[in-house]
């Protein structure tokens, strides 16, 4: 299990402390560290649509110009966004097994997801 997402996110530390207090201890991908790569991004976007991982909710897109928003129409301006914006994207991503399973963190999906 991966948990990818940014150390100081609230939404990240409640999924991890959530996560280890079920007894997983995943690995921990810092994308504003050790980045993201465009192919990982249309992963996402595949599995969970480029709408949701985009997070327009956050401070990242709310700073971003309104050139910069308008220019985001379909999964491939919005990867290009989110490759140069990493805080843009909905945190935490949850892969298993090399497959994008979660995303955000929801207690009741995160169990049903994951089978308890």
């Amino acid at each position: 299990m991966i948990i990818y997402g940014i150390p100081n996110c609230n939404t990240v530390k409640k999924a991890r402390t959530w996560l280890a207090d079920q007894g997983f201890s995943p690995l921990f991908h810092d994308f504003k560290k050790q980045g993201i790569t465009a192919e990982k991004l249309e992963e996402w976007c595949s599995a969970f649509g480029w709408e949701k991982v985009l997070n327009k909710k956050g401070t990242t897109w709310k700073k971003l110009s309104p050139e910069q928003q308008s220019s985001v129409v379909d999964q491939e301006s919005a990867v290009q966004i989110l490759l140069n914006h990493t805080s843009a994207i909905k945190r935490p991503v949850v892969e298993l097994e090399g497959k994008a399973v979660l995303i955000g963190f929801d207690e009741e999906a995160y169990q049903t997801i994951l089978k308890f």
